[in-house]
């Protein structure tokens, strides 16, 4: 009764606005596309969709099946697409999906070895899953979720991969470069500089000011590291990032990290799963590999598995 093409036809209008649209994406005729989607309708005792004029608006059944659609389908895609890399013996592709934005850097140094070792397996990392990772999972999207903020779902698994420490990153010529470390209340009195995201999903804010009450004096979203960097280098504000990838720029920069408080902010970067892809032979060597400290490697070249 209800088929694949259905769940397509819902999903293609709902994407492209129209009947005509939908069968050209399709490769369908408007008729064909038409009476296929009104015999369900009468199967199923319901309409799909009611018209306004020229256009169509989903009833509740309808805006089920679309959920339903966009669901499944992805699964059936990536049903169709692993067994044909079974059938001509190829191991297939690896999708990952990026949940923070500097751990875009640390995954460069994981997916050089790992192509080397795994020559038939592509690997495809996506940018879009910004704290939308969890979704992607579930819905067959990406395959791997790199995150350093785990949300433990019955069906997923996560493994700590990478531990590393947040740091505030100043100016050589600012007052608390030569600190040993930074109080909250120093924050009162600076722009702060960070990426998009929402102020309770970042590690300065919900670790270390907001249990202070102490917000900074102006506060800046950049997207791009090396821009964020180059404000903090030209004395525009100071910046929260990974110790890591702050000593990889030391160099190269006016810049120099200090620590978050005296005992500091301690991070890991997890790999995340769905449970019945664990024991896929390309995705677990992919963990183990993320797992090893020489994957951790940082500008001086020795191998980092602990915060430093």
């Amino acid at each position: 009764m209800l088929e694949r093409i259905h769940l397509a036809i819902v999903q293609a209008v709902d994407k492209h606005g129209s009947l005509t649209a939908a069968a050209g994406v399709l490769y369908l005729t408007q008729s064909a596309l038409s009476h296929s989607m009104k015999k369900l309708e009468q199967q199923l005792g319901t309409d799909i969709w009611l018209r306004e004029g020229r256009s169509l608006r989903l009833t509740q059944a309808g805006q089920y099946l679309l959920a339903v659609a966009n669901r499944v389908l992805p699964q059936l895609d990536l049903a169709e697409e692993r067994l044909k890399q079974y059938a001509q013996g190829e191991r297939g592709a690896l999708r990952i999906g990026m949940e923070c934005h500097p751990c875009y850097q640390w995954l460069l140094k994981v997916v050089s070895p790992y192509l080397a070792c795994w020559p038939d397996v592509d690997v495809d990392v996506k940018k879009k899953f910004q704290f939308g990772g969890i979704g992607a999972l579930f819905g067959y999207e990406i395959d791997l979720l790199v995150t350093p903020d785990p949300l433990y779902k019955p069906g997923l698994r996560f493994e700590p991969v990478f531990d590393y420490e947040q740091v505030l990153v100043v100016n050589r010529e600012h007052s608390l470069a030569n600190a040993d470390y930074v109080k909250p209340d120093q924050l009162t009195r600076e722009v702060l500089i960070t990426y998009p995201v929402e102020t309770d999903r970042l590690d300065i804010y919900n670790q270390f000011l907001m249990p202070a009450g102490v917000t900074p004096r102006c506060h800046k979203a950049i997207e791009t590291t090396d821009i964020m960097l180059q404000m903090v280098a030209s004395g525009r504000g100071v910046a929260a990032l990974p110790r890591w990838l702050v000593e990889e720029y030391v160099d190269k920069m006016n810049v120099v990290p200090v620590r978050l408080g005296r005992k500091g902010i301690a991070k890991q970067i997890f790999l995340g799963a769905r449970e019945t892809d664990t024991e896929i032979d390309y995705l677990k060597a992919f963990i183990d590999l993320a797992r090893m400290p020489e994957a951790a490697l940082i500008a001086d070249g020795r191998p980092h598995d602990s915060v430093s």
